[in-house]
């Protein structure tokens, strides 16, 4: 389970973040500080953090001076009125520098580009899903596919299979960091699993057969050709 930590001194402002961080994925761990002495003394490992910079006490520099001590590999993201930081931002290695104030849909779209380059230098991370037996932790690359079927989700991977509820383009979106696509409406597919494609279908390395629709066939070519380039 991937744990994000929002720390803001505006209250309201933390609320509306943590609120942001949740639609996009409901099972992400999100907590919100208001300060960053609190951040520090929770002594939890995070592997995002959205941090102001003046926050009336230890600023958002010191604070993430004093984590990257024992957290190296956090994505730090600033989220600030303050433009005048960004080269003090570059020295603790920061993933991002926001502005305030800055929609919903930018914090979505940054915490996706933070997503997938954590996905790339950790392949093995564990992905969590709310399945009809409980909650399940299954690696990215152990999932071959997911097909939407009777307004629910079969998660098809080599460990077996289970269901869930929920939303296939949701799904999609969520899994893409991950190296995944949407070939077919009702299909979300792995595409480190792809051994080939032959007309308007997929095989996968499983021997699985996933339908690729007529209307996303040339899209999906052209998305999982420079998958492949990037894996170079």
């Amino acid at each position: 389970m991937l744990r994000i930590a929002v720390c803001d001194d505006d209250k309201e402002f933390a609320g509306e973040m943590e609120s942001c961080l949740k639609e996009f994925e409901p099972l992400f761990q999100v907590d919100v500080y208001y300060g960053g002495e609190a951040l520090l003394a929770s002594g939890i490992q995070y592997d995002f953090l959205f941090l102001d910079i003046d926050m009336g006490g230890m600023s958002g520099i010191d604070t993430a001076r004093m984590l990257r001590r024992k957290n190296k590999k956090a994505k730090i993201i600033y989220v600030t009125a303050y433009e005048d930081f960004r080269e003090h931002a570059f020295g603790v290695h920061a993933f991002a520098y926001l502005l305030k104030p800055v929609s919903r849909e930018r914090i979505q779209e940054i915490l996706k580009e933070a997503i997938s380059y954590q996905a790339e230098e950790e392949p093995e991370t564990l992905l969590r899903f709310e399945t009809e037996e409980g909650l399940w932790e299954v690696e990215g690359k152990a999932i071959l596919f997911f097909e939407y079927q009777n307004r629910k989700i079969r998660i098809v991977t080599l460990k077996g299979e289970r269901w869930m509820r929920g939303s296939i383009t949701r799904l999609s979106e969520r899994m893409e960091p991950f190296g995944f696509s949407m070939p077919h409406k009702s299909f979300v597919v792995n595409l480190y699993h792809i051994k080939r494609m032959k007309g308007y279908e997929i095989v996968l390395t499983d021997g699985s057969i996933i339908p690729l629709s007529q209307k996303k066939s040339a899209q999906f070519r052209e998305y999982f050709t420079k998958w492949l380039a990037s894996q170079i």
